[in-house]
């Protein structure tokens, strides 16, 4: 009699194991399938897209001699190329052009800083966003002419003309440690086939630095 309480006990206590197992596991279940993220997707499915949208790759850990240990790492996707791209494969000459703000009266050595600045930030924007223009550009001799302008308004009107023609642009924001006032937008760069910046720059076209 006594090994049938006792068996009967350790059955009891079994099915008693499994079904809190199973309404651990449910009431898991259905906290995950609830549970939104930042993308507004419910937990597994904003998981599966993470995967998706960042590849993750092992490489090695810099931890000095011995075995090398590996970790993750997330490889981004690539930014998607500009407009320009599809222009470098059919056009030929390509030019920059500097835009100087004159009303800020900077010095020489001021406004070549500045168009230094601008050139560099322009060509970083393209390294990889449209490297085909930037060659293009490269080929024809880095082709660069220095404009002035007479104001802020003005310039951001400009830069607006050639953003319509989806052409790349960046203006130089200063510092203001010499000379101008701080965060004074400086020198605007454009670059693109040349009879297309011409476009945005026609009016200018008698106001070349001297």
């Amino acid at each position: 009699m006594a090994d049938f309480f006792v068996g009967t006990s350790v059955s009891l206590l079994s099915i008693s194991t499994t079904l809190l197992i199973g309404a651990g596991c449910f009431a898991l279940g259905f906290f995950f399938a609830h549970k939104e993220t930042k993308s507004g997707l419910p937990f597994p499915f904003s998981w599966i897209r993470s995967l998706a949208d960042n590849k993750r790759v092992a490489v090695p850990a810099d931890d000095g001699p011995g075995e090398p240990k590996f970790v993750e790492r997330a490889v981004q996707k690539k930014p998607a190329l500009l407009e320009i791209e599809n222009l470098a494969e059919i056009l030929e000459d390509f030019k920059m052009v500097l835009v100087v703000r004159n009303d800020l009266k900077m010095g020489k050595g001021k406004i070549a800083a500045q168009c230094s600045h601008a050139t560099l930030g322009l060509y970083k924007k393209l390294l990889h966003k449209a490297p085909k223009a930037l060659s293009r550009w490269e080929d024809c001799g880095q082709v660069k002419v220095v404009l002035k302008i007479e104001s802020e308004e003005d310039l951001l009107v400009l830069q607006g003309r050639g953003k319509s023609l989806k052409l790349p642009t960046h203006i130089t924001i200063d510092a203001g440690r010499t000379q101008i006032a701080p965060n004074s937008r400086t020198v605007m760069a454009i670059l693109g086939p040349a009879d297309m910046v011409d476009d945005v720059t026609e009016k200018m076209l008698d106001s070349v630095m001297r």
